[in-house]
């Protein structure tokens, strides 16, 4: 008898995992995942990522502005009495009423190693705290965000070039994979859910706009870390005399000057821990991401400027 499977899930990084079912032969019987969105210019309307790879695959889908107190939503899953749910970055929360409407309960993809990095931005936060590696976690949703048992998690490693755009697409081909490895375990009773630690969870908390802004006396590491962290959005950026610059790529640099200062013509800047950065792509307010040679052949930030100018 062929298993009922609920996906839930919204942006591009749970696309991968999506496809992996579908094409392995595992039957999805409907999809949820956020309403389409308005652009912020203009009246275009956005689907997610996920309600166009249903739609290219013909999956039924669904998209409820919400699921609390949502008779419809509620008397619909009770009537599909589906097998498994599998949520992968769905962004809406899930009440605690919804989970026995599923047979083996909603299996959560979470992109980290729990207890570590609970909640909305684990893949940014683990970057912005020069941690060397991050993971995906498999877990059994609970009424807590992020709380409930896991069965398995994997580890990659965290490159020194690494961002959040290019994290986010390992650990969702990592994911795609492994949920190949765990599915069938879980609809027969196989494979064993441990609970957390606890007493070692730490939250990711959403990111906010103005996280971005660099403070050039922190240390140069926290900068890069920053900058690969918030890439490609929101993004890492200062102020210089009235105009907002978003770096999108930097490495450390050898030697050290005065904090906030450009040290050579390339802009190399000065760090709060004696030691520095160098930019490498930058993009001006209003203006296209440009290579560091290019961008500096026009610039106003030439070399002995103060970026603490803002």
């Amino acid at each position: 008898m062929l298993k009922k499977i609920v996906f839930m899930g919204t942006p591009f990084f749970a696309v991968p995992i999506l496809k992996s079912l579908y094409q392995n032969g595992y039957p999805i019987s409907v999809v949820y995942t956020q309403p389409p969105q308005k652009s912020q210019r203009g009246q275009k309307i956005n689907k997610s990522p996920i309600q166009g790879i249903s739609e290219t695959l013909k999956i039924e889908h669904r998209t409820p502005v919400s699921l609390n107190k949502n008779k419809e939503e509620y008397n619909y899953l009770k009537e599909l009495n589906a097998d498994i749910a599998i949520v992968v970055a769905y962004g809406k929360i899930i009440p605690k009423e919804y989970l026995h409407l599923v047979k083996k309960g909603f299996i959560n993809i979470h992109a980290s190693l729990l207890p570590k990095w609970r909640g909305a931005a684990p893949i940014q936060r683990s970057i912005m705290n020069l941690e060397k590696e991050t993971g995906i976690s498999i877990m059994r949703l609970g009424e807590n965000l992020d709380t409930g048992p896991v069965c398995n998690s994997y580890k990659i490693e965290v490159m020194p070039d690494d961002n959040a755009e290019t994290v986010s697409e390992k650990l969702s081909t990592l994911a795609a994979e492994k949920i190949l490895d765990n599915i069938d375990g879980i609809l027969d009773d196989e494979i064993e859910f441990k609970e957390q630690n606890h007493d070692e969870a730490s939250y990711a908390a959403k990111i906010e706009k103005m996280e971005g802004q660099i403070e050039w006396s922190e240390t140069a590491e926290n900068i890069i870390g920053k900058i690969n962290g918030l890439y490609p959005s929101p993004g890492a950026f200062f102020t210089y005399n009235g105009e907002r610059y978003k770096i999108l790529k930097a490495a450390l640099a050898p030697g050290s000057g005065k904090i906030g200062e450009v040290l050579d013509d390339y802009l190399k800047i000065g760090c709060g821990n004696n030691k520095s950065i160098k930019v490498l792509e930058i993009q001006r307010q209003g203006k296209r991401p440009q290579n560091i040679s290019e961008f500096m052949l026009g610039s106003k930030i030439q070399k002995g400027s103060n970026l603490n100018n803002v």
